[in-house]
Formats: C-alpha cells, structure tokens, sequence
C-alpha cells in the first residue's frame, strides 16, 4: 500500500532551511526503512495528474537516484536492491511508469520516460521484462493515440535504446522499434513535437540497427527518411537529422557510398544557409567522416600484413568541394569569441574540420588552402586576416614536412609581425598558430626545425613580448614557449639553444601567473604548466644554477598562500589552484634536481623545508591540491630515499587519510601510488607502517564503495610492499593471495564486448602480476615455498590471459615477467607445473615474435628462467 508522501516532497523544496531538512530526513528514514513501499509511494506521487507539479517532479528525482547512480559501486548496490524488491509490487511500479507516459503534464511524461529507462537497464539485459517494448510500440499503432502519448513513448523507446545494449534486444523487436521509429519521423505525422522525438529515439537506436542496415532496402528506407527529414520545416528537427547522420558516418560508413553524393549536397547546403545549429552538424558529419579515414589508415600497416577496414577516400575525392565550404565557414567568426575549450562557433567548427581533413589527405590540402591564406593574410577587414591565419594553422597536422617547411619558412616573420595586431582576434589565433609550428614542424632531434640559432632571438623577443598582451593571447603563447621548449628535449647539442633564454622565460611566466587578470583564459595555470615544461626540458648542466635559484621563489610563494585571506568559496578555490600549481612546480623541480648526482645535493639541502611546506598544505583541506601535493611528495621520497624516513611520522596520517578517502578517489588512488613510491624510497624502513597500510589497502580492495579505477593501483602496492620487506610479508600472503585470486575470476567473467571494461580488465590483470612478481621477488632470498600453494593459479591465470587475443601489450609483459618469477624463485618445486602447462611454451614463443623489444627481452630472459628449472635433475 502506497503512503501519502506529497506534504513531505513539498516540505523538501520549502525555502525555510528547518522545515526542509526535517522532510528530507523523513523521506531518508522512509527510503532505509522500507524501500519496495517508498518506491511504490513515488510512483503513485508521479502517475497522479491532481498531485502538484512540484512534488511529481522531485518524485521523479527520486525514483532516478533510487536506480542509478555515477558511481560504479554505489550502482551496483542499487541494482541489487532492486532486484531484492517482490515481483508483485515492481510490476505494479512499472505499470504506474507506463501509465504515467499518457499524462497530460509534459514534465510527468519526461521524468517517466527516464525512469522506464533506468529500469530497462537492470532488467532487460537479464530477461526481465520482455512485454516492455511492446507495451510501448502499442502506443504507437493504436488508433487516435493522442500526439503527447505518441512522442513520449518515442522519447521513453529512445531513453531505453540509449540505456540498453544491442545485444539486450531480438531482431523482431528492433525492426518494430525502428518501424515505429521512421513512422513517427514521416512528414505526413503532422505533430512536430513527436517527429522530434522519433528523430531523436533513431538516434540512440542506431546502434541496433546493423541488420537493417546490412539489408539494402532497409537501408535505403531509413537513409530516405534521415535525408527527408534533414530538410524539415524546423531547425530543431534538422538539427536532430543531422546529428543522427553524424552517428551513421562513425556506425556504418562502408554502406555510405551510394548516398555520398546526397549527403554531400545537404551538408553543404545546411553550412552555407541553415541556423548554426545545423550547420554545426553537417561540419560534425565530414569531421566524422574524417576521424574513420584516419582511423582506417592508422590501421592498415602493410609490414604486419593486416589488412585495413574499407577505406572509401570519401574525403580525397569530394576534396575540391569541402575545402572551399570549410574555408568559408572561417569568416564567420564571433565578435567575441576566444579560442576557449567551452566556446564552440560555425567558424571553429570549420578550422577544427579542416584540420581533419589536412590529416586525412596530407599533402593534397596545401594547393587548395594556401591561395585562400595569401589573399586574405593582409586584408583591411580583422575577419579575413584571422580566416587566413586560421587555415594556415589548421592544416599543419598531416601535410609532410617537405611540403609544409618552404611555406612555414616563407611566413613565420610575417606571424612573427602579426603578434601585434591591431585586432585581438588576430593575435590570439596567430599566437595559436605559432605554437602549432612549434608543435609539428620543430624536432631537432629527428633532424628538423624551422627554428634556427639565426630566428631564435627574434622568436624569443616575440614570444616574451606578447605574453604581456591580454590574458587570451598571453594563454596561446604561453602555448607556444611549451612546444619551443618541448622540441629541444632530447635534442642533443640543439637542446643548449634554449638556455641562454631560460631565466628571461622562466621570469615573464612568473610575472604571467602574477597579473591580477591571469585568472582569465586560464592564463595563470597555463603559465605554471609552461613554466613545469621549461624545467622538464631543460638541459640539466647548464640550467642546474638557474632551477636552482628558481626552487625558493617557488617554496616562498608556496609558503605566502597559507597566508592568503580565505572568507569566500572563490577564495579557497583560488588558493587551491595557486597551490596545486605551485605543488606542480615542486615537483618538476625535485624530479628534474635529482636526476643526476651532481645536482641532487639541492634538493637535500632544501628536503626539510619542502616536506614543512606539503604538510602544511595538507591542512588546507582541499582535494584538488592533496593530488599535487601527494605526487611531489613522491618525487621527495624518490629523490631522498631512505632519508625520507623521518618524514613518515608526521606525515602517515595524511597518507591514512588520502587511503580512506573515498569521496574523491583520484585522491586515494594518487595516495596508493606514493605509498609504493615511499615503499621503494625507505625498503625495509616501511616496516613500522605496514600493519596499517595493509590493512587499509584490504579493507579498499573489499568495499564495493570504492571507485573500481583504485583497485588495479592498490595490487601493484602489494608487489612494492613485498619488494621492500622481503620475508616479513609472511604476515600478509595468505589474505593478499586470496583477494588476488578473487580479483583474478573476476577478470575471468568480464564482458569483452564493453571498450570501457576491457581497459578496466587490462589495467586490473596488469596490476595483479606486478603484484605476483613483486611477492615472488619479495620471497626470493628467504620463504620462496610460502608461494608453492599459490604457483598453479598463477600459471592458470597466465594461461588464461595467453587466451585473449584482445589483451594489452603492458598486461602481456607483466604476465611474462611474472611467469619467469615463479620459475626464478620458487624453482624446483613447479618444475611439475610447467611440465603440465603445455601453452607456456607457445606463449613465449609468440612473445619472442612481437615487435616490442622490452617484451622480446622478458620473454627470453623468461624462458632462460624455465629452461633452467627444466633441465636441472
């Protein structure tokens, strides 16, 4: 029996803090108590038409956060509560859902729709709920269903397609979907509002479609539908076609030929006369197209014989056409638009396609764009200088440097020169510009650059000169010094260039970061980043004295934001991203510092007050700057070594705390990391804090509210812990073993179908051999028979993931290594094992066969290892 809720969903929305506070801990308490019944109360709540509109809304919130979550583990538990629910009172919520998709009220129809879907996604995969996409596909055929019922039901059929795979679903029901689908799509639906939906419902069923599409008069039925309905009366309608052609470009691009020509003539049309909504789609559609070209090229590696995916070379052969409509899209720029991440416009649209398409065709772009540049580079109008020096960055990814070098050489003075023009506009795109050049056509250590000890002065009184300009420009070059900088790392005699420079760079990004506005286009962090790329790619032996000098400016400003008044949020935002960059800095530094014997003696010098500096940052409480400061402090620990020892006291109950924090996960996983960097740092000087670390590690590994993307870092921990204490994780093996084994079956049972998943498996078997290796490494000297029990489910794992031909070099490797580990250091004993595991063999020899020279060499030096054992009487 339902409960009457409505007071307490209002009271939750009241203004007076009291009032809502004490409604949303009864709906808390109603929620712990009793879920299947509150469940039921929301639904009522949200099919009744007489209830307000207020209550039926958060009634719909409700239910949603009741069945899905972000969080993965939080996820899971929802679904299992579900599931836990009476069959009875869940087909009666259901039944109210599917009622409450024929309300009157807009709203009601929307949040149901949503919610039909979040249950489609626990129960469709396991076969419950096979009578869902008929009850909705009757909506559609019934006679005189009114036009709201019609377009929520096709809302609620593309929310489920979206929240489904297409494997949940039979053909039979897919082909109803669509039909019902391009029916609602027709022109002779009068009603636009359902012709939306059923735009928008193809979309998220595209993907189930492959059958259809493979059937070519199906194909061309819905191509014919998609096309027609691209020229609908609406903008919003168009744009919704134009989007679904996006989708078929990346889905089914072999079956596009015949339509190409069609296609062709409708994006243009859009770009050049249609809202910029809709041109921005049709610019998406030959992006698209794009990306699989140059999927499908970076596939085809003749030298290994595989052979490519169907490449049609749509984009070479309408080459003569795209260009021009891409070149015109650039002239339509905004009057105040800044190349920010968030700002997204026709004319950048147009830039980033063309960039595409230079990386697509090569050489080819270059006779079609360079006129465009020399016409308009030096017009009056500020719009056709910026199109100009817009297309010529634009395609300097992907032509060769042959073709590319004569025309940089010919107009880096004049960019040089446009740095100060009159227009912002054109500045900030030809400081864009000059850090491209940087980025692609400046590698001396491949022999190359068009940077030369002749315009390096020149190139540097430029970049300097500009980053005093307004924080949108100062940004970009701060762009440019980082790929200036970046070319000369690794590059020899070459990489001297830069240094007679570095103090005057290093002095103007610091005076960036200072400037009042540098919170604008994001100029304060990029200058910091910038700074941390300068350091990085420094030459050691002659920037030694400068980062030197450089090191207390940073510890002093670090210092001086614990002093910063914070009464506001944007206050203590502020004081954590100085920090967090600052925090960066120091960690370049040290890492940079203690590199090299000769000049790790500065970071010694100054390890005490550093390490002072990172705690008292850990006392500023935000999350964001526990990550920087964690990784520098790792940096510390490596550069110290076993002197960082006496750090541990102080700073363990920072580390506990990063460990249980499982809020802000990236944290505890940065937090796992340093440990293993400590545990290098100290070995056997760790041993004080084991217990608890393990301890803590364990209890993460075992919760299901922790974020999974932890857990592959915390087994890799293992293997340093081992590492550093030797024999002394007796103490550990036994519980440490049996999660590893756990965790192992679950990589056994993972869906190879889902991308994301399969990373997660990569990362989590990876992780789980370095673990094997560090324990068995750990062992070696002493207590190597404390793995004997453990030695056939390792060999087991291993032959299970030789299986997978999907598997990732990096958990090969480790899978290898942790092979010739076993065989190292327990020796003997699993000289039956390997006589049994017949795939060992194989495996190594297909090992043996990669073009990976770090495999080949675990993989010899594995086989070395077994050979060994075998022939041994």
């Amino acid at each position: 029996m339902a409960m009457e809720i409505t007071q307490y969903l209002l009271a939750a929305q009241s203004p007076d803090a009291r009032v809502r506070t004490e409604a949303e801990n009864s709906l808390k308490q109603f929620q712990e108590q009793n879920l299947p019944q509150f469940l039921l109360s929301l639904s009522v709540e949200l099919a009744n038409n007489e209830k307000p509109s207020e209550s039926r809304r958060l009634a719909g919130i409700l239910l949603k956060n009741s069945l899905d979550a972000k969080d993965s583990g939080r996820k899971e538990l929802l679904v299992k509560q579900w599931f836990a629910i009476d069959l009875a009172l869940k087909a009666q919520i259901k039944e109210l859902l599917l009622r409450t998709i024929g309300s009157s009220v807009s709203e009601a129809r929307q949040t149901s729709a949503q919610v039909i879907a979040k249950v489609a996604s626990i129960e469709v995969p396991q076969k419950q709920w096979p009578e869902l996409v008929g009850s909705l596909l009757n909506n559609m055929t019934q006679q005189d269903s009114p036009a709201h019922l019609k377009q929520a039901t096709l809302e609620t059929l593309g929310y489920v397609c979206e929240e489904i795979s297409h494997h949940d679903l039979v053909q039979d029901e897919v082909n109803s979907v669509l039909t019902a689908v391009v029916q609602g799509m027709n022109q002779s639906e009068n009603n636009a509002e359902v012709r939306l939906a059923a735009t928008k419902a193809l979309l998220n069923a595209l993907d189930f479609s492959q059958t259809n599409f493979e059937n070519e008069m199906e194909r061309n039925y819905i191509m014919k539908m998609v096309c027609e309905t691209a020229c609908a009366h609406e903008a919003v309608i168009r744009q919704a076609a134009f989007e679904c052609l996006v989708s078929i470009a990346s889905t089914y691009y072999e079956v596009l030929e015949q339509y190409m020509q069609t296609l062709f003539e409708l994006t243009a049309k859009a770009v050049k006369e249609d809202e910029e909504s809709v041109a921005l789609q049709a610019v998406e559609f030959w992006s698209t197209i794009c990306d699989e070209e140059i999927d499908r090229q970076e596939y085809d590696s003749p030298d290994t014989g595989d052979s490519s995916p169907p490449h049609s070379g749509f984009i070479e052969k309408a080459l003569p056409h795209i260009v021009p409509m891409l070149l015109e899209t650039l002239e339509k720029q905004d009057e105040d638009q800044d190349h920010e991440d968030d700002v997204w416009n026709i004319s950048m649209a147009g830039g980033t396609c063309l960039g595409l398409v230079a990386r697509t065709v090569g050489d080819g772009i270059v006779p079609l764009v360079m006129p465009f540049v020399e016409i308009n580079i030096r017009k009056p109008n500020w719009r056709s200088r910026e199109a100009a020096t817009y297309a010529f960055g634009s395609i300097l990814e992907g032509p060769t440097i042959d073709k590319l070098a004569p025309m940089v050489a010919a107009g880096l003075e004049f960019l040089l020169t446009a740095t100060k023009d009159e227009n912002n506009h054109v500045r900030d795109t030809t400081a864009w510009t000059l850090s491209r050049i940087f980025e692609f056509l400046h590698t001396p250590d491949s022999g190359f650059s068009v940077i030369s000890p002749q315009n390096l002065p020149r190139i540097v009184v430029v970049l300097l000169e500009s980053m005093k300009d307004v924080p949108n420009v100062a940004e970009k070059v701060c762009g440019a010094i980082y790929n200036l900088a970046q070319g000369y790392e690794d590059a020899g005699a070459s990489s001297s260039l830069l240094s007679p420079y570095l103090t005057e760079i290093i002095q103007h990004l610091l005076a960036a970061a200072e400037r009042t506005d540098g919170a604008e286009s994001k100029l304060r962090s990029a200058s910091y980043e910038t700074l941390n790329e300068v350091v990085r790619c420094s030459n050691l032996i002659e920037a030694a004295g400068i980062i030197g000098q450089l090191l207390p400016v940073i510890m002093a400003k670090l210092g001086q934001t614990m002093d910063l008044q914070v009464v506001t949020t944007e206050d203590r935002e502020k004081q954590a991203e100085l920090q967090a960059s600052l925090c960066g800095v120091l960690q370049v530094i040290i890492q940079k510092l203690s590199s090299k014997d000769e000049t790790k003696p500065i970071i010694m010098q100054n390890a005490d007050q550093i390490m002072m500096l990172f705690l008292r940052v850990f006392g500023c409480h935000s999350s964001s700057v526990h990550e920087e400061a964690m990784l520098a402090i790792g940096a510390l620990a490596y550069a110290t070594g076993a002197e960082f020892a006496k750090y541990m006291p102080e700073l363990f109950k920072y580390l506990q705390t990063g460990l249980q924090n499982f809020e802000e996960y990236q944290v505890c996983s940065i937090t796992v990391g340093v440990v293993g960097d400590i545990c290098r740092a100290l070995d056997e000087k760790i041993l004080p804090f084991c217990d608890q670390i393990m301890s803590l590690l364990i209890q993460n590994l075992q919760s299901e509210a922790l974020h999974r993307s932890v857990k592959p870092p915390i087994f890799s921990c293992f293997g340093d812990i081992a590492l550093a204490i030797g024999g002394q994780f007796e103490r550990y093996v036994a519980t440490a073993l049996q999660i590893m084994q756990g965790a192992a079956q679950v990589c056994a049972q993972m869906d190879t179908l889902d991308e994301e998943l399969m990373d997660y498996g990569n990362q989590l078997r990876r992780s789980i051999f370095e673990a094997y290796s560090g324990i068995l490494q750990g062992f070696k000297d002493a207590k190597a028979d404390l793995m004997v029990p453990y030695a056939q489910h390792l060999l087991q794992f291993v032959e299970l993931v030789s299986k997978d031909s999907l598997r990732d070099e990096s958990v090969t490797k480790a899978a290898v290594a942790a092979m010739g580990d076993l065989a190292d250091v327990v020796g003997e004993k699993t000289k039956p094992l390997f006589s049994n595991f017949t795939f060992c063999g194989e495996f190594l020899s297909e090992c043996l066969d990669s073009e990976d020279e770090d495999l080949k060499d675990t993989a010899r030096w594995a086989q070395g290892m077994i050979a060994r054992l075998m022939v041994t009487s």
